[in-house]
């Protein structure tokens, strides 16, 4: 983000809360129930948007150094991570390609071999095949590099590593164009200068949208987060922007409107408001005053979504006891406010059988949750 978009989106802000009016769209809009609650449709977008463009697997923290693996199950499939001597990290079904079985059984650690644990076929951590025992007799004209481990499209950029979920997917796009504009944005955070320093992963009986659209709008903060971050922001403020598919929405704090009375060179719009990042398909960025939050959302049906929250410090700080505590307790007071939104979401998919509702009816003011869901739209079209 360079400092004249800096300026523009708080000014937009300051706009906004001078006219006392919220940012609106043009009309209001209504989402059919089945987005959220259809099988089929969950099967879909298993098909059409999961499976055929670039989502975030791993932040680079994950896997440092030559050797460095990650082994995770990642929208059904067994997926394997590794970075070689060059540094360059790579994405393979963690599956023998002898007989099937499961390759690397740890989660993470540091190997330049893996050895299947069924009959010893190993493997490099590039994915060439090394060593068949007895292949001269049982298996006298293997071709090796036709058993090398099966690659998913893979590319490490932004503190991420992006992958499409599908081995028949062909080459990773260009990420810089996935992105867009974003890109600006995302250099300017210098994610990949941070690391985890908290993690942990819940377990949500609710579709995914539901839960992505929840951070969306500020027009439940005062009501639904009365007792935590609702005092902190302004009441049913917020803006976004669509970059391609993908979303940018600023969420200004209580503090926002004293900067008029400051010098247009001290304002910083981190200090008086949270950016909120929605990336299609699978990842949300809450850019906070010193620390970036992540959440990873992995669709596991229809009513059910595994969603990992992180918080991603700069490595600037140290390591030490009291930085520790701070991300802890940063980390329980943002995982306490999204437990508030998932409570509503199940509740929300709950009712869904009811059938009290045949659509989502979305104010001028939840404009994105609209610009969203017909993102998700357009690409099941297509």
């Amino acid at each position: 983000m360079d400092r004249t978009t800096e300026i523009g989106l708080i000014k937009e802000i300051l706009g906004l809360a001078e006219q006392k009016s919220a940012y609106l769209d043009e009309a209001i809009a209504h989402s059919p129930i089945s987005r959220y609650a259809s099988p089929e449709r969950f099967e879909r977008e298993r098909a059409a948007l999961f499976r055929r463009h670039p989502m975030i697997m791993a932040h680079s923290s994950e896997i440092e150094g030559p050797g460095a693996f990650l082994a995770k199950e990642f929208f059904g499939l067994p997926v394997l991570l590794t970075r070689d001597e060059d540094g360059s990290v790579r994405a393979f079904l963690n599956v023998c390609r002898h007989r099937g079985a499961k390759l690397v059984r740890e989660t993470h650690g540091c190997k330049r071999l893996f050895t299947c644990p069924y009959h010893a076929w190993t493997w490099t951590n590039g994915g060439a095949l090394h060593r068949v025992p007895h292949e001269a007799q049982g298996f006298p004209e293997l071709s090796r590099a036709d058993r090398g481990l099966r690659r998913l499209p893979s590319a490490e950029a932004h503190g991420f590593i992006w992958v499409i979920a599908n081995p028949d997917a062909g080459d990773m796009p260009d990420l810089g164009a996935w992105l867009g504009q974003l890109a600006d944005d995302f250099n300017w955070l210098k994610m990949s200068e941070h690391r985890i320093a908290e993690v942990e992963t819940l377990d949500i009986q609710a579709n995914w949208k539901v839960l992505v659209e929840g951070g969306l709008e500020a027009y439940h903060f005062r009501v639904a987060h009365k007792n935590t971050i609702g005092p902190y922001f302004q009441d049913n403020l917020s803006t976004y922007r669509m970059f391609g598919p993908h979303i940018r929405s600023v969420l200004p704090r209580t503090s926002m409107p004293d900067v008029q009375t400051a010098p247009e060179d001290t304002w910083e719009i981190r200090r008086d408001a949270n950016l909120l990042y929605t990336l299609v398909t699978n990842s949300q960025l809450l850019v906070q005053q010193d620390h970036i939050m992540w959440f990873h959302f992995e669709p596991m049906a229809a009513d059910h979504t595994r969603v990992r929250i992180a918080t991603l410090a700069p490595r600037f700080f140290p390591d030490t006891e009291e930085m520790r505590e701070r991300w802890a307790k940063n980390q329980l007071i943002t995982k306490t406010t999204l437990l508030e939104d998932f409570e509503l979401g199940e509740e929300i998919q709950a009712g869904f059988a009811s059938k009290g509702n045949p659509s989502h009816l979305f104010g001028r003011y939840e404009g994105a949750l609209n610009r969203f869901n017909l993102v998700v739209e357009e690409i099941l079209a297509n």
